[in-house]
């Protein structure tokens, strides 16, 4: 079944609101093992709807409509829907009274423009709407179906979560289920080309490799009749890749580094701190974002200043008069201190030339060390993260993400209590 999404609103179009109905619908669809092909966004114009509609019905076995279906002027998408294909009009009573029911719960008197939100024809029925007045829409034809859904995500979400995918699911004749492996310290040509023999063979499962924020994710996906057997496929498929590209797997199924290295960390019961200068607390904002991270985050500490790495961290005014904030010696006093300072198992620490301004010779734009310490061995890595292209937030950015990555390779190396901590390979 071929299907596609019509998004109504001119405030999409302005860019006034961010279009993330059809991400939301495709994702979910295609789950379902219906193909999405076609993305449109039109405004509140009842015309260009219009044909927009004839176009899609034309091409496509079934329609999602976003936005539209409320009470004002301007929302046209159902009467524009009826009149495309000659349906006529009526008022749902049984809707109407819960309508009139809501409006009593909340005390506001109801106008008569919101009887068009109950307006249905024939060969249709409704979705509830728990969280707003406008319900869903569905009409079937002999060969098309259209499903009408509220704009405001609220609202949308929830009544698709609960009314329209089961519907959906009858409708099916399989399952699409999907994991993703994510990756980070190689690019996606090199990911690609390690794979190439396995991507071109395989049809189902199949292997899409997708770029995302400094990071590499693949995802594998498999179609059968139960979401069991897809699941089985899926992991079978992993285990073939990761046989070739696991030394730079971070995480099945995570949504970060972030989420990898809290997740691990409370597994492990590893406990973790920062020490940051340039990425200025990006770090700690990161791994505070993943839900119980208060578990295994212990303290992180922003320290621009110079003074204040002594005064905070430990950091010797020899170390930094003789080889400069921005350093090897530095950062590891500071990943030092901070392990000291919090009691914790592993700590980070970043220091480096951000830009725009502050190179030199020597140190160019883009010269970051990331130091590591645990109670048996301290160390640090130099990147060289400055490129043509790089802005001051790219660079800080892509370092947080390799300090977030040294320290879940870190714990890795660590047994549970982190009594058998080992120095990266060299």
């Amino acid at each position: 079944m071929n299907a596609e999404i019509i998004c109504v609103g001119t405030e999409l179009l302005l860019g006034d609101v961010l279009n993330t109905h059809s991400a939301f619908i495709s994702r979910n669809v295609s789950l379902l093992g219906i193909n999405i092909f076609y993305h449109t966004v039109v405004g509140d114009n009842k015309k260009r709807l219009r044909d927009t509609i004839k176009t899609a019905l034309d091409r496509s076995d079934m329609l999602f409509l976003t936005g539209g279906l409320g009470p004002t002027y301007d929302d046209i998408t159902k009467n524009t829907v009826f009149e495309l294909l000659g349906l006529k009009s009526f008022v749902d009573e049984a809707a109407l009274n819960k309508l009139k029911g809501i409006f009593e719960k909340f005390g506001r008197p109801m106008t008569d423009n919101n009887i068009s939100q109950v307006m249905r024809s024939e060969n249709s029925f409704f979705f509830e709407n728990e969280f707003g007045t406008a319900p869903g829409l569905c009409v079937e034809t002999e060969t098309k179906t259209i499903i009408m859904l509220p704009g405001p995500p609220r609202e949308l979400i929830p009544m698709f979560n609960n009314y329209v995918s089961p519907y959906l699911q009858k409708k099916s004749d399989c399952i699409l289920f999907s994991k993703n492996i994510r990756y980070f310290g190689i690019g996606e040509s090199s990911l690609e080309a390690m794979l190439k023999d396995l991507m071109e063979s395989s049809t189902n499962p199949t292997i899409a490799p997708y770029v995302d924020n400094n990071e590499v994710k693949l995802r594998v996906t498999a179609k059968a009749e139960t979401k069991k057997a897809a699941e089985i496929a899926v992991d079978k498929m992993i285990e073939q890749v990761l046989r070739q590209t696991g030394e730079y797997c971070y995480g099945i199924d995570v949504k970060g580094l972030e989420e990898a290295l809290v997740k691990y960390c409370i597994d492990k019961q590893i406990k973790i701190a920062t020490a940051e200068s340039c990425t200025g607390g990006l770090i700690s904002q990161r791994l505070t974002s993943v839900p119980g991270a208060s578990a295994v985050f212990e303290a992180g500490v922003c320290c621009y200043a110079n003074r204040i790495k002594t005064k905070m961290l430990g950091v010797s005014e020899v170390t930094l008069e003789k080889y400069g904030a921005v350093s090897e010696q530095t950062a590891e006093e500071m990943a030092a201190g901070a392990l000291q300072l919090s009691g914790a198992d592993i700590a980070v620490s970043i220091t480096g030339i951000a830009g725009p301004d502050g190179e030199t010779l020597e140190k160019p734009v883009g010269t970051v060390f990331v130091g590591i310490a645990t109670k048996e061995v301290i160390y640090t890595k130099m990147l060289s993260l400055g490129t043509g292209t790089r802005s001051r937030d790219d660079i800080r950015n892509l370092a947080t993400s390799h300090a977030l990555k040294e320290m879940l390779d870190t714990a890795k190396r660590c047994n549970k209590h982190m009594g058998g901590s080992k120095p990266p390979p060299k």
